[in-house]
């Protein structure tokens, strides 16, 4: 049985705790492997803030399943519930909304922080980023039929943005917000056709739900993510991988987000420069929208 099941506390109570009290006091009560992974936690919670599920569960030598059923065992409804409240728990509030921002920065301080920041995100990521891997996608992208965009909340303004760019150039890209239909549409693909995820965490569930509709149809998979390891990178054909650790605890990274609009900027110039079709879709283009300004 889980602690869960022994604890008689009411989970409403329980939540008040602090987490890591609530790790110790199921220990005695935990299967061996959920065992595993609240005794990570516990030796390093600042750490865990960090990783992704598939993460932790690798280092607790686990599933990513029994990472979870941890967590709603001691009264969260995920692993991403558990990140932030070891975030809350552990950093002031200004640190959570930024970690280089002290409560009485002014407003010159908090900008010069923040663009530091991202600009260090940026270059991080430059010098980390798989050429190779973004020049395979990009062929994957010239070669399908059709192109899927997947993606939900704050990752899919930029899907839509890049479903947009992609067809300039003469490519049929789609983008529908929906994520029921996102679901269906994905089943609907086949050989020949590609779904792109763009997800920060890799672990939202409609995300997942879409890549292995998409996977099972016989389409080709590819994803921008910022986390090597994660239930995305399982499901994709390819994973550019594109994130900065200081962002990743965050609900609302910001610094991601932009980072992930530069890697779909440098996609999109790879592809504009070798698809034998830009150039005149660009053409098109720009006339259409000389339609739309003074």
């Amino acid at each position: 049985m889980t602690g869960a099941e022994l604890d008689p506390t009411p989970p409403a109570a329980r939540r008040d705790e602090p987490i890591l009290e609530r790790l110790r006091a199921s220990l005695a009560t935990l299967s061996p492997a959920e065992r595993r992974v609240a005794e990570a936690i516990l030796r390093d919670p600042v750490g865990v803030i960090h990783q992704s599920v598939s993460q932790l569960a690798q280092d607790a030598d686990t599933s990513a399943a029994t990472v979870v059923r941890l967590c709603t065992g001691i009264g969260l409804r995920g692993y991403q519930e558990l990140k932030i409240t070891l975030a809350t728990q552990s950093f002031s509030a200004p640190a959570r909304v930024h970690s280089d921002v002290e409560g009485d920065d002014d407003a010159r301080a908090i900008a010069r922080k923040i663009l530091s920041s991202t600009s260090s995100a940026l270059l991080s990521t430059a010098e980390a980023l798989d050429s190779a891997v973004l020049g395979a996608i990009a062929r994957r992208i010239m070669e399908a039929s059709r192109v899927l965009l997947g993606a939900v909340g704050t990752s899919a303004p930029l899907a839509q943005d890049f479903a947009y760019r992609l067809t300039t150039l003469g490519i049929p890209a789609t983008f529908v917000p929906d994520v029921h239909t996102q679901h269906v549409t994905a089943r609907m693909l086949g050989p020949g056709d590609l779904l792109f995820v763009i997800s920060h965490t890799g672990s939202t569930f409609e995300t997942l739900a879409v890549a292995r509709a998409a996977r099972d149809s016989g389409a080709g998979t590819v994803a921008l993510t910022s986390f090597t390891a994660s239930p995305l990178t399982e499901i994709v054909d390819l994973a550019l991988i594109a994130g900065s650790p200081e962002t990743s605890y965050r609900v609302e990274a910001m610094a991601s987000r932009i980072v992930h609009l530069a890697v779909l900027d440098a996609l999109y110039v790879a592809i504009a420069l070798a698809h034998p079709g830009s150039a005149a879709g660009l053409t098109m283009t720009e006339d259409v929208l000389i339609e739309h300004r003074v």
